[in-house]
């Protein structure tokens, strides 16, 4: 049976030195789509059209998306969506590691197409014969999103979209931005729990790096199931975050807006979230509501959060989010015991 492999790496201590533990979410699909004009490429991808029900949380998501593989929120993947002169940029919707369009995006997507967006999201990253998304090379799952974000603006004859990434799918999206030329098709990008520069996992990752062995132990310390191309890849320090951020962390032509958490429970530190570009604009929930401490895998159904990204999508409609006490660590234990039963 497929585990929630991202939880299990910070349960177990997988963090030992491998990369970071990002979205934790995913579910089995409905059939996908070889990438068609990268040969050699063993990833695949997929639009899902099996429509499901909102959702407010986030193990709720995850529940349903496990038990109803290649749904979709409702409202999301109409293609015959008219964009208004109100919302005329498409939002497309980028989902974490090891996880899908539904799991990450059954509150925010039903929101923003209720409020009169045109939706879309797509599957990214599959491992080919495996039953989840977002878990091989990002390079790949980018160019995958750009073939996506064509094929929407081609059904909604939008100049340009939004893109809303959560986790590593804020990294796959600026890649896309920033490396593929999708500045030229994108006006914002926001970037969710976003792994901008990496984790170190609490200290450990370096430790690690500094200890004589340190990596080759924990290579083999930990289960290869675990081992996940796109996970490695999200390490502080490595090769494809130095490739991405070298010179500079954005390009002309897109706006840019982080939104994080300083209690998030896989990138550490938090000031790894942020871009250092000084055009960017970087959101701390804790710093603009003190009382809500979610962290990572709360923030993608967190009501604070979801306001937060509907108002950065739209500054004229910006409604003051509700800023409740939300306790550090709420959240976790639930989605522990939606990967047990």
């Amino acid at each position: 049976m497929r585990a929630h492999r991202q939880m299990r790496w910070a349960a177990a201590g997988a963090a030992l030195g491998m990369g970071l533990a990002v979205s934790m979410l995913g579910a089995p699909v409905a059939a996908a789509e070889e990438v068609p004009d990268l040969p050699g490429v063993s990833s695949v991808w997929q639009v899902p059209d099996r429509a499901g029900p909102a959702q407010i949380t986030h193990h709720d998501a995850a529940r349903y998306a496990r038990q109803h593989p290649g749904s979709v929120p409702p409202g999301v993947n109409e293609f015959t969506c008219t964009p208004t002169g109100e919302h005329p940029r498409p939002v497309v919707l980028v989902h974490g590691t090891d996880s899908n369009a539904y799991s990450d995006w059954a509150s925010l997507g039903p929101r923003l197409a209720a409020a009169g967006y045109c939706v879309f999201a797509l599957n990214y990253g599959g491992e080919p014969g495996g039953d989840n998304y977002g878990t091989e090379d990002m390079t790949v799952s980018a160019g995958q999103l750009a073939q996506f974000v064509a094929e929407v603006r081609d059904a909604t004859a939008a100049p340009k979209v939004d893109l809303v990434g959560y986790s590593q799918g804020a990294t796959v999206a600026r890649y896309y931005v920033n490396r593929l030329g999708g500045a030229v098709a994108v006006d914002q990008w926001v970037g969710l729990a976003s792994p901008t520069y990496g984790g170190t996992l609490f200290g450990l990752v370096p430790v690690l790096k500094q200890t004589p062995g340190g990596m080759q132990w924990a290579r083999q310390a930990i289960p290869p199931d675990l081992v996940l191309p796109a996970l490695e890849q999200q390490a502080h320090g490595s090769s494809f975050l130095k490739g991405l951020n070298g010179g500079a962390d954005t390009v002309p032509g897109t706006r840019y807006t982080t939104i994080g958490s300083r209690l998030d429970e896989v990138i550490q530190p938090a000031t790894n979230i942020a871009l250092r570009d000084g055009s960017a604009t970087n959101l701390m929930i804790g710093d603009l509501c003190p009382s809500n401490q979610s962290g990572h895998f709360r923030m993608p159904c967190d009501e604070y959060t979801v306001e937060l990204v509907m108002g950065v999508l739209d500054p004229a409609q910006a409604v003051a989010p509700p800023c409740t006490v939300v306790p550090a660590g709420t959240g976790v234990l639930e989605m522990i015991l939606t990967e047990k039963f």
